[in-house]
């Protein structure tokens, strides 16, 4: 096991200490772009050639039939099914409700600015495969898809899928479902191809292929961002065994993630932190990733830390660090509360684990609806609201060195006069 413990000193110069204990990962821009060019050029035939390379050779149907997800429902474990059914009623609602309306402005000079809301078109969401199914990530993507109003939605995953995979997708209501992985997939959503129609938005998480892709066609589709190794933060004061052991559950189950995973426990005192190595060592079953202790001196100290960090995940355990939860300012999702794991938001208590990672939730957000949608703005000026925006608006425009722009608003008003320059 890989442990480490620090004092908290600098927080800033600390985080950085820590994140570079996440393996660096190779570029693999050249190769993807080379993919990328492939797909565009030669669309389907270029899909086939990669999938047959990197997952399976010769490659399956791209398409998976409308019979084949019938059956992989009917034959689903009962259970699987039922907490499949929780998780996609929580997190529809959690979405529902963070959809947004129309929202219309009147301004002091009497035009009105409305802010309309819609869905893209078509969206898609990639399910990563490999290791291990993920139907997880067809409800937090898909269902969410559905909540904006996106009507087309598409999943893409590497071939073989797994019937929990397809059967999930069944529950939701998806047809559209390609046996395509990598940055091929995400290639042919973004152009097209003979048997994918190209796609508004592109959303899920995905090995690095797929996340360069991603990265590299974002001018082309939208996407919900770079999704790098995961990580947890959990700052707690709780000194009872029961809620330490617990903490040390969580902190494991985070580095079940892999070997590129971040799992950082802080407290105020050194005790604590003793405790919790030791149930570390007695549960821990041979995963990778890095674990750090961080003794802060403080619940305020360790704070200032998780704010700097920025995690995908963190979790406030203990009277004190719950207390700090209304002043915590960038995290992907807060988990307030010995009850909260974090693996509770990585299947079915509602919050949606597809969440911005490396410090990004600085200023990135969970998945949510906004990610589906656009904002249009429609504007209607009166003709009451002329004569007080032209005088705001051609002295502007002539300062810029546009008078055409200065003449297409003053034309609206006969008798202005501008104010002769001083």
């Amino acid at each position: 096991m890989l442990l480490e413990r620090h004092d908290l000193g600098a927080p800033a110069a600390l985080v950085a200490e820590i994140r570079a204990l996440a393996p660096q990962a190779p570029s693999v821009a050249a190769a993807v772009s080379e993919i990328i060019a492939a797909v565009a050029a030669e669309g389907d035939a270029a899909v086939r050639r990669y999938t047959a390379l990197f997952d399976a050779d010769p490659p399956p149907p791209a398409r998976v039939e409308a019979d084949e997800l019938a059956h992989a429902l009917a034959v689903l474990d009962p259970a699987v099914r039922a907490g499949l059914e929780v998780a996609i009623a929580n997190v529809a609602e959690v979405a529902w409700a963070a959809a947004d309306d129309d929202r219309e402005v009147t301004l002091a000079q009497g035009q009105r600015v409305l802010l309309r809301e819609m869905p893209v078109a078509r969206a898609a969401v990639y399910v990563p495969g490999g290791r291990a199914p993920y139907p997880s990530t067809v409800v937090m993507g898909a269902v969410t898809a559905r909540a904006a109003g996106v009507a087309d939605v598409a999943i893409v995953t590497p071939p073989p899928i797994d019937p929990v995979t397809l059967a999930a997708c069944e529950l939701i209501g998806i047809s559209e479902v390609h046996r395509i992985g990598g940055a091929q997939a995400i290639a042919a959503l973004a152009h097209g191809t003979e048997s994918v129609a190209p796609v508004d938005v592109i959303v899920g998480p995905g090995n690095l292929y797929v996340q360069e892709a991603k990265r590299q066609l974002s001018g082309r589709v939208g996407i919900d961002g770079f999704a790098g190794p995961s990580d947890l933060v959990v700052l707690f004061d709780a000194p009872d065994a029961g809620s330490i052991r617990l903490i040390a559950h969580d902190l494991l189950a985070q580095a079940e993630h892999g070997e590129a995973s971040l799992v950082v426990a802080v407290a105020p005192e050194s005790t604590l932190l003793d405790a919790l190595e030791t149930d570390l060592r007695g549960l821990w079953a041979g995963q990778d990733a890095p674990f750090v202790l961080v003794h802060a001196g403080s619940l305020e100290h360790g704070l200032d830390f998780a704010n700097a960090f920025a995690p995908e995940h963190l979790e406030l355990i203990g009277p004190g660090a719950e207390a700090l939860a209304p002043l915590v300012r960038a995290a992907g999702c807060v988990f307030v509360g010995w009850p909260g794991a974090t693996a509770f938001g990585d299947y079915v208590a509602g919050s949606n684990h597809i969440l911005p990672t490396g410090g990004s939730a600085r200023f990135a957000s969970a998945l949510g609806p906004r990610h589906f949608r656009r904002q249009m703005t429609e504007l209607r000026i009166a003709h009451t609201s002329l004569d007080a925006l032209v005088r705001a608006g051609v002295p502007i425009a002539r300062a810029e060195g546009f008078s055409a722009h200065a003449d297409s608003m003053r034309a609206r008003v006969a008798d202005f006069v501008e104010n002769p320059s001083p």
